[in-house]
């Protein structure tokens, strides 16, 4: 069984912030693959579904974000699970917006809720970091992850929520390399051979200039 944690903030204020991106993957993963409802348990939400014969749960928690260790930690001696068996999606402020990354382990990197979980779970779990770009100072961070995504953000950001949608049955059988090619294929398609065709301008056809050298002006051009 595996444990998927989409970090973010309760409450319709918070929905479209940075910070809820983690949120915003649960919700597409519940919706396309057919979860059951969402429901009120571990200080949180959750759904639950499959990818073949693997039973999954989603989990959503509402303890706002410094505090999403309570819930995580709740969930996993719940259901039995070990850190191995969870998976956090997460906004990540080191990465550009539309790269994603995996992660097993390691530092918070200064993320509350991720200092949150390490404090109740230990740091032995995965991570799908999502990158949301840096303000371009640490001071200016809180308020930057705080706010919504802007307009211009919708187009890569719903592709890549298609993407982690394609390849969550990779990520959960452990094929990570998989479940990042699913997102690419959405975030930067290659470009088809085709089109570059069709862009390409024509080079007009021409007919060859008539030979009107002599036979004897031939013979001489023939053996220079």
């Amino acid at each position: 069984m595996k444990l998927l944690v989409g970090l973010g903030n309760p409450g319709a204020k918070y929905a479209q912030n940075r910070h809820n991106i983690g949120f915003m993957a649960m919700d597409r993963i519940a919706a396309d693959h057919d979860f059951s409802a969402w429901r009120s348990k571990f200080q949180g939400q959750i759904a639950e579904g499959r990818f073949g014969s693997e039973k999954v749960t989603l989990l959503k928690p509402e303890t706002f974000m410094n505090l999403s260790g309570q819930s995580v930690g709740e969930a996993m001696r719940y259901l039995k699970l070990s850190p191995g068996d969870i998976i956090v999606f997460h906004d990540e402020i080191d990465l550009a917006p539309g790269k994603v990354r995996l992660k097993t382990g390691g530092g918070h990197a200064g993320h509350n809720g991720l200092r949150s979980i390490h404090g109740h779970i230990g740091p032995d779990y995965d991570r799908v970091r999502l990158g949301v770009g840096h303000p371009g100072h640490k001071d200016a961070v809180p308020g930057y992850v705080l706010r919504d995504f802007p307009k211009a953000d919708a187009a890569w950001l719903d592709d890549e929520m298609r993407g982690i949608s394609d390849g969550v049955a990779d990520l959960v059988a452990g094929d990570g390399p998989k479940f990042l090619n699913a997102i690419a294929l959405r975030v930067a398609p290659p470009r088809s051979s085709t089109t570059a065709k069709r862009t390409t301008p024509a080079i007009p056809a021409t007919e060859p200039e008539p030979d009107t050298r002599s036979a004897m002006q031939k013979l001489v051009d023939r053996f220079r």
